[in-house]
């Protein structure tokens, strides 16, 4: 499961590691949440190559046979297992993988059992302090009256170890190895790009609890990462108690 994630590093920093030559004005966000625009990359192959460019869509995927939005569900996330036997996510599996840009996505600790209500929120990035780049699947989805919206969701695999001690999902994070692969959709068929999904090392991420500004959407400012605690590499589950 990934409900909240944010892309808070440099646009200069982004545009290198991912390698696009669109220049967008997209500010940093530190508390991104499904319905909102979101930053994503796609192939173009429309002068004759591959190139990658840098593009907005909706946090919130609608397959091409939905008549009405209001009536189906928000699928912020496509599991890793099942996308290419859902009628849902086929299509885009074989035709609109996208990698959606980020820096860090927040999971939640429950505390006191499975019916507390009491939860400790964590922001989940890179040790490195690079950015990721998330499995994604793209629809544009077109309304009776000939309006489109471009749409996606987040790949989500089992959780590693570490990130194992919130939840047992967690985004797809793919190498940057792997990021032409995931976006070809004509040389790469989907079960090959089914197989670049697995779940990041434990030693390429840190875990820090960070306050309960995060819970709330509207919190979208630089304070909502502020640690509480030391971060957390340690596979030891005694961490966090």
């Amino acid at each position: 499961m990934c409900g909240r994630y944010a892309i808070t590093l440099p646009p200069e920093a982004v545009r290198s590691y991912f390698a696009y030559s669109d220049t967008p004005n997209f500010p940093p966000r530190f508390n991104i949440a499904p319905t909102q625009p979101i930053p994503v990359l796609v192939a173009d192959r429309a002068s004759g190559g591959m190139a990658r460019r840098f593009r907005l869509m909706r946090w919130g995927f609608l397959p091409g046979f939905v008549k009405d939005p209001k009536q189906f569900p928000l699928l912020i996330n496509a599991r890793a297992e099942a996308i290419a036997n859902k009628a849902s996510f086929r299509p885009a599996l074989m035709c609109r993988r996208c990698i959606v840009i980020a820096d860090g996505f927040y999971e939640w600790r429950k505390e006191g059992g499975e019916r507390s209500s009491v939860k400790r929120p964590y922001l989940i990035r890179p040790i490195s302090r690079e950015p990721m780049g998330f499995a994604g699947l793209y629809e544009t989805w077109s309304d009776p009256t000939g309006g489109e919206i471009d749409t996606a969701c987040i790949v989500t695999t089992r959780a590693n170890d570490l990130v194992g001690l919130l939840h047992d999902r967690m985004p797809a994070i793919l190498d940057p190895e792997r990021f032409s692969a995931w976006l070809d959709v004509e040389a790469v068929e989907a079960a090959k790009a089914v197989a670049l999904l697995k779940p990041a090392p434990e030693d390429a991420l840190e875990l820090i609890e960070v306050g309960p500004a995060v819970n709330h959407y509207v919190n979208d400012e630089p304070s909502v990462q502020a640690p509480v605690a030391a971060p957390i590499r340690s596979l030891m589950r005694e961490t966090l108690v």
